[in-house]
């Protein structure tokens, strides 16, 4: 069995694939299922670690602790020198990210039956966008986690190259394919020329003919509908008697996954307290009492979690009934529901759709093609069937079929494809 595999470290969910023999294969990693959620939750009543839906299962059921999710998010940001406070001690965001990876590690070793030195690791076009050097502390960053963990060899390929080598092993006949992969971080697209034929080259620079990226993704989506419909219900946009908005940082931070934990300083707190001791007006007052609450709490993943509910549902059905129960004061408990449609869903990410429709249109002008040329829309990534998104390419390319991918493993299959040519020959 060949040691090598591919690994697909997502803002949302990671997968592990390998070439078995015979065949490419998704290694099951928790509960029977190939992905594994990228969060870690460390329990401090069981003084334990939980990693992925368990980790997430732990925290809704209401365990004190700390929970990390995107973490991915860090990597090439400042942040990835500092810290986090995890039960009163100092754990490096680097160790975090670490601890993860080897436990994805341990986990796709345990379902292969064996050890894995070689790996490809997906990589976004961009990391960090405009900012080549940033872009490249995170991928080595990144590779020296995995040589952390044991792999003995380390290359990359870019995602939607991986999911575009997946593609072309169903393959039949050529075709010219744009490549949409939408992850929790980052929305990358390419051009390439796919054949049957192809499949046997490692070298693939000829076929492919762009290749760009801008770092909007699933959790950039969570992000804007929250910060649209959800933070008004704790204040967000309110006016003091001054005159002057509430402070947004706090409500941008609860709204991002990998900053929600900064709010839970005494810091915060102390300035949230005195702010809602000023309020006169008692709306405004009871909103900005509720914040308070959900951050002493500690609940603001929860709150996340919500707005990823909601965007995930309305993929499919035109409204959702968000059930907000605990968006309360200490002394009021008024039960909340709010109901969200696909036209709001919409008009909250209507600014993302632009950045990323301008960035398909760079791929297509990088590329030297028509809009008419392209033969295949081919979409992967978990993000990839946010309502509005699909109706915009289907205007802009009307003679392009699409095709859906395995959401979640198309890019980890297409790694697989990619050590097992890279490395596979090397190893017994």
């Amino acid at each position: 069995m060949q040691r090598v595999c591919g690994v697909d470290f997502g803002t949302s969910n990671s997968t592990v694939a390998w070439h078995d023999g015979s065949q490419v294969r998704l290694l099951t990693l928790e509960d029977d299922k190939p992905t594994l959620p990228s969060v870690i939750f460390f329990n401090a009543d069981l003084d334990e670690v939980a990693y992925g839906r368990a980790a997430l299962t732990a925290y809704l059921d209401g365990y004190e602790g700390r929970l990390m999710r995107s973490m991915k998010s860090l990597l090439g940001t400042s942040m990835m020198e500092g810290h986090t406070e995890v039960q009163g001690r100092r754990l490096p965001y680097q160790q975090l990210l670490t601890q993860y990876m080897a436990e994805l590690k341990r986990r796709a070793e345990g379902a292969a039956g064996q050890g894995f030195t070689h790996a490809v690791f997906g990589r976004p076009v961009h990391f960090v966008d405009d900012d080549a050097q940033a872009d490249k502390i995170a991928e080595q960053s990144l590779q020296d986690i995995a040589r952390a963990i044991g792999f003995q060899e380390v290359a990359f390929q870019f995602e939607p190259i991986a999911a575009a080598l997946d593609y072309e092993s169903r393959l039949s006949s050529e075709e010219l394919v744009l490549v949409v992969d939408i992850g929790g971080g980052t929305a990358d697209f390419s051009v390439i020329r796919l054949s049957p034929q192809g499949r046997a080259k490692i070298d693939r620079q000829d076929d492919i003919l762009s290749n760009t990226g801008v770092h909007i993704g699933g959790t950039d989506f969570d992000k804007y509908l929250s910060l649209q419909h959800l933070m008004p219900l704790l204040g967000m946009g309110g006016r003091l008697s001054n005159g002057i908005e509430m402070p947004s940082a706090n409500y941008f931070n609860l709204a991002t996954w990998h900053t929600i934990n900064l709010i839970y300083s005494q810091k915060v707190v102390r300035e949230i307290q005195d702010i809602c001791r000023d309020i006169a007006d008692a709306e405004l007052k009871y909103r900005c009492e509720c914040l308070l609450h959900l951050i002493e709490d500690r609940d603001g993943h929860w709150l996340a979690l919500k707005a990823e509910e909601a965007k995930i549902a309305l993929s499919s059905a035109p409204q959702v009934q968000l059930a907000l129960e605990r968006l309360r004061s200490k002394t009021q408990r008024i039960p909340v529901e709010l109901s969200i449609d696909q036209w709001q869903l919409q008009a909250a990410l209507q600014s993302l759709f632009v950045q990323l429709n301008a960035t398909i249109a760079l791929a297509l002008k990088q590329a030297a093609v028509l809009p008419d040329q392209i033969d295949t829309i081919f979409f992967t990534g978990g993000a990839s069937g946010v309502r509005g998104l699909r109706e915009d390419l289907a205007t802009l390319l009307p003679r392009a079929k699409m095709v859906q991918g395995d959401v979640f493993g198309s890019i980890g299959a297409g790694l697989a494809w990619d050590a097992h040519r890279r490395f596979g020959c090397l190893l017994p």
